[in-house]
């Protein structure tokens, strides 16, 4: 599904030396997110034929996923002439938009209906944050752990994405923000000991390995302490979540600024 995030025209096809491993292996063993993996494969062996830096660099940051770039690349239709190239190239970075206007955070306030549509305040009205110890799991640029912020007493932003931790650590500064720490983590192996955080939340993680996801969150959260899933609002309608409806946490729907469906929720921890 289009995310309309991006024109992909817009960046260069060296916006993927800067993918993180973890982004290239999802990227090479799904073949995009797009549903002609057909086009995905052909178009990416070509613009990988073009650029031998970029494929030099995905090989090196992602090794198991060596042998999967070659044969993209060895598959591929060749001589191909430049407008060839650089349709091959807007067509892979668009196949995985989210990753490619990662490289260009500032840009995802205006472009992202998630951040651009939200309101705080539906953070603010899931647990009282007010001197609280909070996590943000898959931070972004932000929009969560600036929002908390504003009421906790400290706020540890945790994402695997290099590019959005420059870019949360750059506000951090430009702005004096005192009581926000950033650092790497994955949901499924974040940095932390056990039963540290009074609350912990996350706007788009959960989906890959729930089992995983849900117990690593619980883990650091404190007993008694407060697991918040706030997506912002979307220009679509979002679905229901009964991965974690059926794990005991509450729902909370409402309609967004756009007038879609969207679903909140939360879970607090038991105590002993």
């Amino acid at each position: 599904m289009a995310l309309n995030w991006i024109n992909p025209e817009d960046y260069s096809f060296n916006s993927f030396l800067l993918l993180e491993r973890f982004q290239i292996r999802l990227m090479m063993n799904s073949g995009g997110w797009r549903n002609d993996k057909a086009e995905w494969r052909r178009s990416m062996g070509i613009a990988l034929n073009a650029n031998p830096a970029v494929a030099w660099c995905l090989k090196r940051r992602c090794p198991e996923c060596a042998s999967l770039v070659d044969k993209v690349m060895t598959e591929a239709p060749t001589p191909v002439g430049a407008s060839e190239i650089r349709k091959a190239e807007v067509y892979a970075l668009g196949s995985v938009e989210d990753f490619t206007i990662y490289t260009t955070p500032e840009k995802m306030a205006t472009n992202c209906d998630f951040i651009r549509g939200w309101n705080k305040e539906r953070l603010f009205g899931l647990a009282d944050l007010t001197g609280k110890v909070v996590l943000d799991v898959g931070a972004g640029s932000g929009r969560l752990a600036f929002a908390a912020a504003e009421k906790a007493a400290w706020v540890y932003a945790s994402e695997p994405v290099g590019t959005l931790r420059e870019f949360m650590r750059d506000k951090i500064a430009s702005e004096g923000i005192g009581n926000v720490r950033v650092m790497d983590g994955l949901v499924t192996e974040l940095p932390f000991p056990d039963d540290t955080f009074d609350v912990v939340m996350s706007g788009h993680v959960f989906g890959e390995d729930w089992d995983a996801e849900l117990a690593e969150y619980a883990r650091v959260c404190k007993p008694g302490g407060w697991m918040l899933s706030c997506p912002g609002d979307s220009v679509g309608d979002m679905e229901p979540q009964p991965e974690l409806t059926k794990r005991g946490w509450e729902e909370i729907h409402y309609i967004g600024s756009f007038g879609k469906d969207v679903y909140i929720h939360r879970k607090q921890k038991l105590k002993g």
